[in-house]
């Protein structure tokens, strides 16, 4: 009898990583988008720029634009990491445990914040953490501090997930009424 792809006897293989990291990246940008650009309304992304000043409705227009734009990123992002997840378990990968799921989740939104700091804030200067108050420096690094952070606790926190999903992975060994050992 022919064995197809769906049989059981097929090992699982763990959780990949790149999907929480996606689904990580993704929310990490609509914490942003919605929190400090919409709710707090501390900066939109190119509110450092002087041709679009924040105090004018046509410069305003230009902020809101783009951060549309970038929210349409981050939803990219989210909807990739949500197709990869699919695609993982149709492949019979196993779930992640909440450890790895979660500490991936956090590195990708500390991985976030740190390339969006630097290239954002530092390098292209279009925006910064609170363009509300002259763009001081002490917000910029608290940003990327918050940013180093997460990835440490994210990565972290994966690392256990992983362990706990590695030693679940390991085959048992047993033997069974007649002496047979079997995993």
């Amino acid at each position: 009898m022919a064995t197809s792809k769906s049989d059981s006897s097929v090992e699982p293989r763990k959780p990949s990583v790149a999907p929480a990291l996606l689904l990580g990246l993704g929310l990490g940008g609509f914490v942003d988008g919605i929190v400090l650009h919409e709710i707090l309304q501390w900066h939109h992304m190119v509110s450092h720029v002087d041709e679009y000043p924040m105090d004018t409705l046509s410069g305003l227009e230009v902020n809101v634009l783009a951060d549309g734009f970038f929210h349409v990123a981050t939803w990219l992002l989210v909807w990739a990491g949500t197709t990869m997840t699919v695609v993982a378990w149709r492949r019979r990968r196993l779930a992640p445990t909440w450890p790895f799921q979660v500490g991936l989740l956090l590195a990708g939104w500390g991985i976030f914040n740190v390339v969006e700091g630097l290239i954002d804030h530092q390098i292209l200067g279009v925006h910064h953490v609170r363009d509300d108050l002259g763009a001081p420096l002490s917000w910029d690094i608290g940003f990327l501090i918050f940013g180093a952070l997460l990835v440490a606790a994210g990565w972290a926190l994966y690392r256990r997930g992983a362990r706990t999903l590695e030693a679940q992975s390991r085959p048992t060994i047993r033997e069974d009424s007649e002496g047979t050992v079997r995993s």
